[in-house]
């Protein structure tokens, strides 16, 4: 049985620590989005480090509908943010490739210039960046390699979405956070539009192994197993050399 309040605990002792070994004093840098992850990662850090220790960044790609609750979260928590703008740059990469991005490129540099604006930010202002990414995002590979799949540390990747909405109301944030229809940012789409399969189907399959829907089944275990990669250390040949 999920126990939120002793997860939620523990994640927050597991931060402490990560930053007493990797960072004494550093700050948490995390990429708010207005969406659940990215506000319980940040409540999370609070609460770990103390707001004065966490900043917020907000990167919008030209207008951003949702922006409102980016800000919401940021206001809510009182920690430091920056806004940054990627319209520019995304667009400046583009105009100067000689060729034209493919659907799923086009759709994938915002986030990885995302990261980049997001190390930039920690590398000055003595920070570790924070990933966001769920457990269910990760088993499925719903997430850019080397944009929102990276960071310094993962607070959350162990977690499933259901048992995030439990963390995030622990933690006091606004319904409105918690509960809004995921969404990736880039496409204009709901993540379950994209997926194909309920985050409920999702989580229960993850944490029990069962599953009504066969079709579900069979697109789950697809994604998990093609997206492996993502979540691995990247292959490095070893040769045998005797001197």
């Amino acid at each position: 049985m999920f126990d939120a309040n002793k997860v939620k605990n523990d994640c927050i002792l597991w931060i402490r620590e990560f930053f007493e070994n990797n960072g004494k004093d550093c700050n948490a840098i995390v990429g708010i989005s207005g969406g659940k992850d990215s506000s319980i990662v940040a409540a999370l850090c609070a609460e770990a480090l103390g707001k004065n220790r966490v900043i917020g960044v907000l990167m919008p790609n030209g207008e951003q509908s949702d922006i409102d609750m980016a800000k919401l979260l940021v206001s809510h928590l009182g920690i430091k943010s920056y806004t940054v703008n990627i319209h520019d740059a995304v667009e400046g990469i583009k105009s100067n490739l000689p060729f034209e991005l493919s659907t799923q490129s086009a759709v994938n540099l915002p986030p990885r210039i995302r990261m980049s604006v997001l190390y930039a930010v920690s590398q000055s202002h003595n920070g570790r960046v924070a990933n966001t990414c769920n457990l269910s995002e990760d088993w499925v590979g719903y997430s850019t390699r080397y944009g929102d799949s990276v960071g310094d540390f993962s607070p959350c990747s162990g977690i499933t979405v259901t048992e995030m909405k439990q963390i995030g109301a622990l933690l006091g944030l606004p319904e409105v956070l918690i509960n809004k229809a995921p969404s990736d940012g880039l496409t204009g789409k709901t993540d379950e539009d994209n997926l194909g399969f309920t985050y409920a189907e999702l989580d229960e399959y993850i944490r029990t192994g069962n599953i009504k829907n066969p079709v579900s089944k069979e697109r789950i275990d697809r994604l998990h197993r093609i997206n492996q990669f993502k979540l691995e250390l990247m292959p490095a040949f070893a040769p045998e050399i005797e001197y």
